[in-house]
């Protein structure tokens, strides 16, 4: 069996072995740093044309097993899908139906998982989105405070402000805003665990005077312009292509005139947003963010405009992700025997490959992170903002 892949993978000169179900081994390379475990003789014929979504598939099914780090992990599994299958650029671009079913169903699939499993690998607020290293050398738990106070000041957010946090998750930036900035904050979620959690956090900082938080679809959010500011933080990649321009409407009907609109999430290499190639979007719609889409910025810019809210500014955070989820898989890989105890072993193999592989395609430029703010503008076409971003950064 292993001759039969010698030829197409000894040329590659990996630090890797191969090790077969009755013992057998073969290194491919000198002093071999990762090692593949094949449990089961089918892994054969997907070694020979692996795209990252059946090497991927087989490791969570349990025939196949890795040893070695899992960041030289996921770089060794590159290297071979991208040498054996090459680039599938042309990969039609993902069109799913979105309701609200459906999507509660999503969420809840992925976020309703465990508070303690996320605790293990998240900073101390949970804030499961991307951080701000403002100089590079920040741990994640001041890299995360750094973030929700960008956020804060991109909005010029202000004493007495009223905040709608869409996808407000475990409600760290709900929180943050009141404690920080003196905003009233209304919060929404799709998910029941999150939304315990959060709660009993607002109760335990005595913030329950200025955070509400709600179960609620972003389809059913007050149309009547109540809000003075807008930030939606991780939320819009579940909104789906078809849905999006519904979604800006709703954004711009519940926010005033005057108001600003901040999306922060992660956004498509191409301009029709096709999943990231060689089967790597396949296997995280499968495993772990069903019915997930990620738009090009462009798309997003232009259903923004389209709903009547003008584009001021637009930040790229594509390597501050990467660094961010370099953290949580370390954070991860380093408290396993726990994380074993809390969800089940097919589970936690899935978390092990999405946070190093997503940390990888950060850093390649797979995908991106963009945070775009807006402004509905005022009857008369004007609005407030600063002249320069020099009040972000004093």
């Amino acid at each position: 069996m292993l001759a039969q892949l010698e030829p197409a993978l000894s040329g590659l000169k990996l630090p890797l072995r191969l090790r077969l179900w009755d013992g057998k081994e073969l290194d491919l390379g000198p002093e071999p740093s990762v090692t593949l475990v094949l449990h089961d003789p089918s892994v054969v014929a997907q070694l020979k044309s692996p795209s990252l979504d059946a090497l991927g598939s087989a490791y969570v099914e349990g025939k196949l097993g890795l040893e070695g780090p899992i960041r030289e992990v996921i770089r060794i599994g590159d290297v071979i899908s991208q040498a054996l299958v090459g680039e599938n650029g042309d990969a039609p671009p993902s069109r799913q139906m979105h309701d609200k079913a459906t999507d509660a169903a999503a969420i809840s699939y992925h976020y309703d998982l465990s508070n303690d499993f996320y605790a293990l690998w998240l900073d101390r607020d949970m804030v499961y989105s991307c951080a701000y290293f403002e100089t590079g050398k920040e741990d994640l738990d001041t890299a995360q405070q750094a973030k929700l106070r960008h956020l804060c000041r991109k909005l010029r957010l202000a004493r007495g402000d009223y905040l709608l946090d869409v996808g407000c998750g475990w409600g760290g930036l709900a929180r943050f805003a009141a404690r920080e900035f003196g905003a009233r904050v209304f919060g929404i979620t799709l998910s029941k665990e999150q939304l315990a959690l959060a709660r009993q956090r607002v109760e335990d900082e005595g913030l329950e005077g200025q955070v509400e938080l709600e179960l609620l679809d972003y389809r059913d959010l007050p149309q009547d312009g109540r809000f003075d500011k807008v930030v939606s933080v991780g939320m819009f990649e579940h909104v789906g292509h078809v849905n999006l321009p519904l979604y800006c409407e709703r954004l711009f009907g519940a926010v005033r005139p005057g108001g600003l609109v901040m999306n922060h999430g992660i956004t498509a290499k191409h301009l029709d947003g096709r999943p990231v190639g060689r089967g790597a979007g396949e296997f995280i719609d499968r495993y772990v963010f069903p019915h997930g889409e990620l738009p090009h910025l462009a798309r997003m810019v232009g259903n923004l405009s389209e709903a009547g809210l003008e584009v001021v500014d637009v930040e790229s955070l594509r390597l501050h992700y990467a660094r961010t989820l370099e953290f949580w898989s370390q954070n991860l890989e380093n408290r396993l025997d726990e994380a074993s105890g809390m969800v089940p072993e097919q589970t936690l193999r899935i978390w092990r490959l999405y946070l190093a592989g997503c940390s990888y395609a950060f850093s390649q430029g797979w995908i991106n992170l963009h945070q775009i703010l807006a402004v509905k503008p005022l009857e008369d076409g004007s609005h407030t903002l600063p002249w320069s971003r020099a009040d972000l950064y004093r």
